[in-house]
């Protein structure tokens, strides 16, 4: 049963190509994901990254690497440990194994807890399933919106750390 499903999912990230990434997360998509994170970012001192990947390749892939694992290797290329405040928070797609992951820099995580996270991941893997990725995405970047303005409220002085524009890998 293990190598069935190894061999499955290797056969989905291969047949993963960029056409189908772009179907699901055309430039619209990202247009409103960007506009959503901008208007996040204006209720909370959080930074929200959102990062696409259609699907893992070479030694990832073949070695087994977990989304989650993925997801915290993303989380440090991105640099979002790097923030003044502590507050970066991930929300990573792993489209061949339709898998949304949330990581979030300590001083967030410390705060919110895997449970909230996993319950904003588990929706919008369900709105992915259904084919609908803009509402997906938007409705989770709303769900970390509520999160993390309660926990870490806009201040005057804010400023952008990082880009709002989703990165496509």
């Amino acid at each position: 049963m293990k190598i069935a499903s190894t061999l499955a999912r290797i056969g989905n990230h291969l047949l993963m190509t960029p056409w189908r990434v772009k179907r699901a997360f055309p430039r619209p998509t990202l247009n409103a994901i960007e506009h959503a994170i901008r208007a996040s970012e204006s209720a909370h001192a959080g930074e929200i990254c959102f990062v696409v990947e259609g699907a893992l390749h070479g030694p990832a892939l073949y070695n087994g690497q977990s989304p989650r694992d993925r997801a915290i290797e993303v989380f440090s290329h991105q640099r979002l440990w790097d923030t003044e405040h502590r507050s970066g928070v991930l929300i990573y797609v792993l489209l061949a194994d339709r898998d949304v992951e949330i990581v979030a820099d300590r001083g967030v995580h410390k705060k919110v807890g895997a449970q909230e996270w996993e319950r904003v991941c588990r929706r919008m893997e369900a709105a992915f399933r259904e084919g609908r990725y803009e509402a997906g995405a938007v409705t989770g970047i709303q769900e970390v919106t509520r999160l993390l303005a309660e926990h870490f409220p806009a201040s005057m002085t804010r400023t952008r750390e990082l880009p709002d524009r989703p990165v496509v890998l």
